[in-house]
């Protein structure tokens, strides 16, 4: 377990878009108590990672540095609690209660009863829940009033990348496989096989999915988050099989997913979750078509401005197409491997979904 304390600096942290990325989140006043001058405010803002690290690459790093972004701003100190297991979310938790934080950010589905019991014994502080409701009784309403959820419906941009890779397989057969079957994992790979379905709908061609049955909800997974040698040996099974584009979910099993792409010789596509992978991993840059986008970043930097300026809003916060609180990253170095017309077939599909014409089915969906 490793805990820190420490002044808020961007640092080498990878620059932010727009603010406003996450429609619905309140945006930063122009003065907040940052750089700019007045009283200081007594706030701490902390996080605990789950067992995948800050590191990542993906969404812990994502959330971490919308914690730093907006500690920055207002000019305040935090706290990070990097976990090593789950073993270690409530005892974590704690630790942070214990230090004088006002607002705990949790990073990720697992991270999610921990939290609750701790939001529940801690009533007076403010807690934010990075891919989960909280609603542990299923009625539709998170658990605890001092939580806000920022949840993604990442089937409807993952519905995006299947198509894509559909248009793009040679093949014909495109993969996928997670770290657990969680509904935040699943939900990824179950709006990439919708995205395969409907391309051969519409283009009458067989492209086949492998790694995700949408039948029984259930795939094939690693049971954990870590770059290692099952999530390689299960990549390497896909590659057995003739897939052409390949879509890991869970954090860092992608790297294994682009170790044994590397190891065939093969020109295979690999698809990036949560960031621009492109981005915060440049070492397998050359093997990215597009990466499946969270907003986590900035919907994690609002949450916080709006709380440490007393203006903690539990509504969840659910990113969509149409708020930009999900996307596909830019192709990058495949921009000339795709062509135009797939290109604009993206954006008439992602209008298309916006405006109800077409549904994307997740347990997100309306």
């Amino acid at each position: 377990m490793k805990v820190t304390t420490r002044k808020a600096a961007l640092g080498g942290l990878a620059m932010f878009g727009a603010a406003a990325l996450l429609a619905g989140c309140a945006q930063a006043p122009e003065d907040n108590g940052g750089d700019g001058g007045g009283e200081a405010l007594d706030y701490l803002p902390c996080m605990v990672s789950d067992a995948g690290g800050f590191d990542d690459k993906s969404f812990n790093q994502l959330g971490f540095e919308g914690l730093v972004k907006a500690a920055d701003e207002l000019g305040v100190e935090y706290n990070e609690v990097e976990s090593a297991a789950e073993t270690d979310y409530a005892s974590n938790l704690t630790n942070l209660v214990d230090q004088g934080c006002n607002t705990i950010v949790t990073v990720g589905f697992l991270l999610a009863p921990a939290a609750l019991e701790s939001a529940e014994a801690n009533p007076d502080l403010e807690y934010i829940s990075i891919d989960d409701t909280v609603d542990t009784d299923f009625d539709g309403t998170t658990d605890a009033p001092n939580i806000k959820p920022i949840i993604f419906d990442t089937a409807q941009a993952a519905f995006l990348a299947g198509y894509l890779s559909a248009g793009t397989s040679q093949t014909g057969v495109v993969g996928t496989f997670g770290g657990i079957n969680i509904p935040t994992v699943a939900i990824f790979m179950d709006g990439f096989a919708q995205g395969v379905e409907y391309y051969n709908e519409e283009n009458g061609t067989a492209v086949k999915v492998l790694g995700w049955d949408r039948a029984n909800q259930d795939g094939s997974f690693t049971g954990g988050f870590e770059a290692n040698d099952t999530a390689r040996q299960i990549a390497q099974g896909l590659i057995d099989q003739n897939v052409d584009v390949l879509l890991p979910v869970g954090g860092p099993i992608y790297q294994s997913a682009a170790a044994a792409i590397r190891d065939s010789g093969r020109e295979i596509a690999l698809l990036g979750v949560d960031a621009d992978v492109y981005e915060t991993d440049p070492s397998v840059g050359d093997l990215l078509l597009t990466s499946i986008r969270k907003g986590i970043d900035v919907g994690t930097y609002n949450a916080i401005i709006e709380a440490g300026n007393g203006e903690f809003d539990p509504t969840p916060f659910v990113g969509t197409l149409e708020n930009e609180g999900v996307s596909l990253a830019p192709f990058h170095d495949w921009e000339d491997r795709v062509p135009a017309e797939l290109a604009d077939k993206l954006t008439e599909l992602q209008d298309a979904i916006v405006a109800g014409d077409i549904v994307v089915e997740s347990y997100l969906a309306e």
